[in-house]
């Protein structure tokens, strides 16, 4: 079924030092094994972008996340094929019916935008393999271009995402089900380098091919669905593959799912945020419609107020949301899916200052109570839950000469030895969050 095709060529050069000579000494399959986190900075810290490159993402807090392809057919979201056997020939077949009618990335971008999103990502490619632009390293041909849809699907994403002023990002899995080498890769070594070879050459069309790009986001990393991303970097090396990236674009913001080095790490699915502010950036990744990523009948779509509460229990960490759309095999955002989008669009107009452009602290968040943004000379405190009618704040670090209830009208507050007292009648409350702006001197 495969042909055998020569490998990409081999790593970029290390400088000759005694450091390096050292690094020769460990294999990538040795430093995998010994890696205990998903996204250690500390194996490749030359990739990780500077403070201020990364800024910009760090003030966005919120983007929309799209899972679309042939898996919108079915309907059955994106895992179809894997958790239904489908044999890849027999899935393939769908391409001749991916035609979408109704794509107008226009409209997406702008939803996201109205949603209160500064960046978006949509999955260029997925697990199954099938690429959504005209791809020539592509197995088999198995993309757009080739469908019956005969057009490049990522090209009039990016400029749509460009021009509403968004930040354009990209979805890519090297995993890919119909090669057999994923789930056997030492055994099978002529299939497992044709496998190797398309990640890294799609790779390359995407960060070539499509102008300046802000958010490459891997994903599907592991091999043979065991172990984490990191365990299977001795096979897709990542540091060569990610310094190819930067050879592209060189201010590209990368997470971790590669193997083990990338600029914020990832925590997946709407589980509760609890714990403290975290150390390094990091992005909370949820579908807006609970059953799957990818399309499938709106059975449990999040709420507005759900999801604000994630986003605020985020955010108040040091951490980012990237929440999920689903779209049909036309192409069509389902009508909850964008009502939920809307909501908090809304609510980011009201809020927005205390979310866009901060930094955690200065106070340790309370799980299930509330957490703090600063930006200025402004504290924004986020009130999750109210134990009791008032609540004491931690002291802050100069004196506070004004109190404003951004989420109602009437709020009252004085300063106590313990710090800050703080009581808002119920009908002043937020739905999801109450937000306080403490401006100090």
């Amino acid at each position: 079924m495969f042909d055998r095709r020569s490998l990409i060529a081999g790593a970029l050069a290390l400088p000759f030092t005694a450091s390096a000579l050292m690094a020769q000494t460990v294999t990538d399959e040795q430093r995998s094994a010994q890696k205990t986190a998903n996204a250690d900075p500390t194996l490749a810290p030359d990739l990780l972008l500077p403070e201020r490159k990364m800024a910009w993402w760090r003030d966005a807090k919120f983007g929309v996340f799209v899972h679309w392809g042939l898996y919108a057919i079915p309907g059955r979201g994106e895992w179809y094929m894997f958790n239904e056997k489908v044999a890849p020939e027999d899935y393939a077949k769908l391409a001749q019916e991916f035609n979408p009618r109704h794509y107008d990335p226009d409209s997406w971008a702008r939803l996201a935008k109205v949603g209160g999103a500064r960046y978006m990502v949509m999955t260029a490619r997925h697990h199954d393999g099938f690429a959504l632009w005209d791809s020539p390293a592509s197995y088999g041909h198995y993309d757009s271009m080739h469908a019956a849809a005969h057009r490049d699907l990522i090209a009039p994403y990016v400029k749509a995402v460009r021009h509403q002023g968004l930040r354009v990002g990209l979805y890519y899995s090297p995993l890919d089900w119909r090669f057999p080498a994923y789930f056997h890769p030492k055994e099978m070594p002529e299939n497992a380098a044709l496998f190797k070879q398309q990640t890294y050459a799609q790779v390359e069309e995407l960060m070539r091919n499509y102008g300046h790009i802000d958010i490459l986001w891997w994903d599907g990393g592991w091999l043979a669905h065991t172990g984490t991303d990191a365990d299977a970097a001795w096979f897709w090396e990542p540091d060569k593959l990610n310094r190819m990236v930067r050879k592209y674009q060189p201010d590209i913001v990368i997470n971790p799912r590669s193997g083990w080095q990338g600029d914020f790490d990832i925590s997946e699915g709407a589980s509760p945020i609890t714990g403290p502010i975290r150390a390094r950036p990091w992005e909370k990744a949820f579908s807006i419609n609970n059953g799957a990523w990818g399309y499938t009948p709106e059975d449990s779509v999040m709420t507005t107020d759900q999801l604000v509460r994630l986003l605020v229990d985020a955010i108040v960490r040091n951490g980012n949301v990237i929440a999920n759309l689903g779209p049909d095999r036309d192409g069509l955002i389902p009508p909850k899916q964008a009502e939920t989008l809307n909501g908090v669009g809304l609510w980011l107009k009201r809020h927005g200052r205390a979310v866009y452009g901060t930094r955690p602290g200065p106070f340790q968040p309370v799980d299930g109570v509330y957490g703090a943004t600063m930006a200025g000379k402004s504290v924004f405190v986020h009130i999750v839950g109210w134990p009791q009618d008032e609540l004491v704040l931690p002291p802050l670090p100069s004196k506070i000469v004004d109190v404003r209830n951004l989420s109602g009208e009437t709020l009252k507050w004085s300063a106590t030895s313990d710090g800050l007292a703080l009581s808002v009648p119920p009908a002043s409350r937020g739905p999801a969050v109450t937000v306080i702006e403490l401006r100090l001197a």
